[in-house]
């Protein structure tokens, strides 16, 4: 008979002699890879464009039950987070458009926040900015934080005789080209976040009433651009 074969490990699962043990192991030098490399369809994210500010699917859907939010910003930390509010709570606004008791992202008006947002990054207002969030707890709350210098760029461009459109590919600050990400300890740190501290609450005008879905908010959101 032939020699036996040894009973192999479950799918996906290793041995514990199959684990090498390295204590030498360090992050030192190690770059967090940033995420935004990275297809992110379904990650929770914010854009910026045409004196407008919406947030995806993937935000409405890690906060279930938040229909009202409001913005706070941080000038110095260059931070925005977005926080669950009530109805009534004063620069509370409607985040979603609700039909049928469906959720869907809402393209909101807001010229003086846009260009005030605009001036603290020196961003160029004729281009669409989108940024990648992180859903954190913060004692009882739960908040979704973005880093505004960590942004995905797309260019409008418009050739002779036809209509100026946003190029679907983007473009990423320069800073970027010579790196994989963060440092494993800045990474860390990043999304650490007190916001009771250094943050100006935003209002946004609203409608404070559920709205039905208009054609100018077909195209929002949930865009794997």
């Amino acid at each position: 008979m032939g020699q036996s074969i040894p009973k192999k490990e479950s799918k996906g699962i290793y041995a514990e002699d199959e684990i090498v043990q390295d204590d030498t192991f360090s992050y030192k030098g190690y770059q967090v890879v940033r995420g935004e490399f990275f297809a992110h369809l379904y990650e929770p994210s914010l854009c910026f464009n045409r004196s407008k500010v919406y947030v995806n699917t993937g935000c409405l859907k890690r906060m279930q039950d938040v229909d009202y939010v409001q913005i706070l910003v941080n000038a110095d930390e260059k931070k925005l987070v977005i926080r669950p509010a009530g109805e009534d709570e004063k620069d509370a606004f409607l985040w979603c458009t609700i039909k049928n008791n469906v959720r869907r992202p809402k393209q909101i008006t807001c010229r003086v926040f846009f260009a005030k947002i605009v001036n603290l990054m020196s961003w160029n207002a004729d281009y669409r900015y989108k940024l990648l969030g992180k859903v954190i707890r913060s004692g009882e709350e739960k908040l979704v934080v973005f880093d505004l210098t960590a942004t995905e760029i797309y260019l409008r461009k418009m050739k002779e005789g036809e209509k100026e459109k946003t190029a679907r590919k983007p473009v990423f600050p320069a800073e970027w080209e010579n790196q994989f990400g963060l440092p494993v300890e800045e990474h860390r740190k990043l999304l650490q976040v007190n916001i009771f501290n250094g943050y100006t609450v935003f209002g946004i005008k609203d409608n404070k009433k559920p709205v039905e879905d208009t054609s100018n908010e077909k195209n929002i959101g949930g865009s794997s651009e």
